[in-house]
């Protein structure tokens, strides 16, 4: 009996096309995962597909396909300054507004631009205020543990505040050089200039011999941040950039304006500040940037997966006064669009967002339908990641075959259970595309699951998907 019980057994592991990674159900874990072939849409295999779990960082899928076919590759997203005050004698008589375009990938070299348009137009002082306008959305509540508690302070990048009018991801970032002799502090400089834009506690010492180590800790007090930067540089080594999260993006981005201004030669007689009101219709336009197109921006979002990004463009698929909930809202409607996809709840454009579920049968089912979007899957598997080119090191497991053939994009959770998520195409020895999704969520805090583990499982039963068709 023992023997016809355990034959069954391989067999039903052998006919679920993953066996190695259904080992880690005996581990304690839950796991869905599907894989297909997409050109007849055949079963290579599946454990619970349809069961709900918490995806992570997969959600940004959902992000990149609802985004690619609300606008199309090409869309841009536009930031400007404007003011109904006149200019004369190279005096803006009046405010200066800028009117943030939701744009997710602002960075510091768009706004030099900005500023330089109003130096183009002679502007050499503005007899008012600059005010940043968060009338898009901002800032925008947070609703995960991450970012309440990184209004106060932070170690990470990942959990950076939401609005539309941010700038280099809602994050710091300090450039740490040694000094000109052991013993002495290193030198702190902002990473787009010599002065910092915000205040740095600098406690890196530089050393002759042992190793470059810095640790740095985001704190906020009275409403402005400090980077306290600690640990030792090695003398005569490399500068080391430090990002961390800011606790006010538009007080960030008011600081960067400021600093671009007072470079450029613009004084500002009046201060800046912080609105949500909207520019008035009477403004006029002194000077705009157009962001990166949508494809190249998602290129960044899905091969870093950056969580500002992806929360942004989701918070852009909702007209009116968005919210983290209405973005939810807007994507489980693009979700349950998709042909065969089933339930799904997705609190966040990013993931980090533990209450979002969905099902591994639910995002085959968005891999297949994108797959089928001629026009846009260049586009959207152009932003995953081939394990043997990835800029993540830890997703380079398995065999040669699977790191050359897949295309990826994972997810991490680590709180309040452990999350590890991979899902996306592979490619078979014969030239026919395939997806897969895998889905492992843990039950409780412990135990926990290392992405190593959790890879070569599933790098095993994809390789042989490959290798057998």
């Amino acid at each position: 009996m023992l023997l016809v019980l355990a034959t069954a057994l391989a067999a039903s592991a052998r006919a679920d096309g993953f066996p190695a990674t259904r080992a880690l159900v005996d581990k304690g874990f839950l796991v869905g995962a599907q894989a297909r072939l997409l050109d007849s849409g055949e079963s290579l295999g599946s454990i619970a597909p349809d069961q709900q779990m918490t995806p992570a960082s997969v959600s940004k899928l959902y992000t990149a396909a609802a985004a690619l076919k609300q606008w199309g590759p090409q869309k841009r997203f536009t930031t400007e300054l404007r003011s109904d005050g006149a200019i004369v004698d190279g005096v803006l008589k009046g405010d200066l507004i800028l009117d943030g375009g939701g744009d997710p990938g602002m960075t510091s070299e768009d706004y030099w631009l900005l500023v330089q348009g109003l130096a183009q137009r002679g502007i050499r002082r503005i007899d008012g205020r600059v005010l940043a306008s968060q009338w898009r959305f901002g800032p925008v509540p947070c609703v995960t543990t991450d970012r309440c508690n990184a209004r106060m302070r932070t170690r990470h990048a990942f959990d950076a505040q939401l609005t539309s009018t941010a700038v280099d991801f809602a994050t710091w970032c300090a450039r740490v050089m040694p000094g000109d002799a052991e013993g002495v502090p290193a030198r702190v400089t902002s990473c787009t200039g010599p002065t910092p834009l915000t205040r740095v506690d600098n406690r890196v010492i530089t050393v002759a011999q042992a190793e470059t180590g810095i640790s740095a800790e985001r704190t906020t007090a009275n409403g402005e941040d400090t980077m306290v930067v600690s640990g030792q540089v090695r003398l005569g080594s490399a500068p080391s950039n430090v990002y961390r999260s800011s606790a006010d993006p538009a007080v960030q981005t008011l600081k960067t304006l400021a600093s671009l201004m007072e470079n450029a030669g613009i004084a500002v007689t009046q201060g800046y500040a912080t609105t949500s009101t909207r520019p008035g219709s009477t403004t006029q336009v002194l000077s705009a940037v157009e962001g990166k197109p949508l494809q190249e921006q998602l290129l960044r979002m899905l091969n870093y997966s950056n969580n500002f990004m992806a929360d942004v463009l989701a918070l852009n698929l909702v007209s009116g006064a968005p919210s983290m909930q209405s973005a939810g809202a807007a994507l489980d409607a693009f979700a349950t669009s998709i042909p065969g996809h089933g339930p799904v709840s997705l609190r966040s454009g990013s993931g980090l967002t533990p209450e979002s579920h969905t099902s591994a049968s639910g995002v085959t089912a968005l891999l297949d339908d994108m797959y089928h979007q001629s026009a846009l899957f260049p586009v959207f598997v152009a932003g995953m990641q081939t394990p043997v080119n990835g800029p993540m090191n830890f997703i380079r497991r398995g065999s040669q075959r699977f790191q050359q053939n897949v295309m990826i994009k994972t997810g991490t959770l680590n709180e309040p259970v452990p999350v590890r998520a991979v899902a996306g195409y592979f490619r078979t020895l014969s030239g026919r595309w395939g997806a897969f999704t895998v889905m492992v969520n843990g039950r409780a805090p412990t135990p926990y699951i290392n992405w190593t583990t959790t890879l070569e499982a599933v790098a095993s039963d994809v390789d042989a998907m490959i290798a057998g068709h």
